[in-house]
């Protein structure tokens, strides 16, 4: 299953996200979703608690000036291995 985070963190329910995710889920941030991967945030903490596989777009953490405060434990992908990731899972679920 694919779970895709496009909103900030701070303006949804993580929580309730996180209780829904099945295990060896992906999760991919994009768009304000990449706020999410910022080191050493409690937000973080509580995704990385989660069993799921972690990913972020490239050009949406470069746009928002983040790629240097960025996790090291997400995947950082471009948009042909979000298709990738898209086709590898047939389920999605938008955030």
């Amino acid at each position: 299953m694919l779970y895709t985070l496009s909103y900030s963190p701070y303006d949804c329910d993580i929580a309730t996200l996180l209780r829904t995710i099945r295990l060896k889920a992906d999760l991919l941030l994009w768009a304000d979703g990449v706020i999410a991967g910022l080191k050493n945030s409690p937000i973080l903490y509580m995704l990385k608690t989660a069993p799921l596989t972690l990913y972020a777009l490239k050009n949406d953490i470069l746009a928002r000036g983040l790629y240097d405060y960025f996790s090291y434990d997400i995947l950082i992908i471009n948009y042909t291995e979000f298709v990738t990731l898209t086709e590898k899972n047939q389920q999605q679920i938008a955030w």
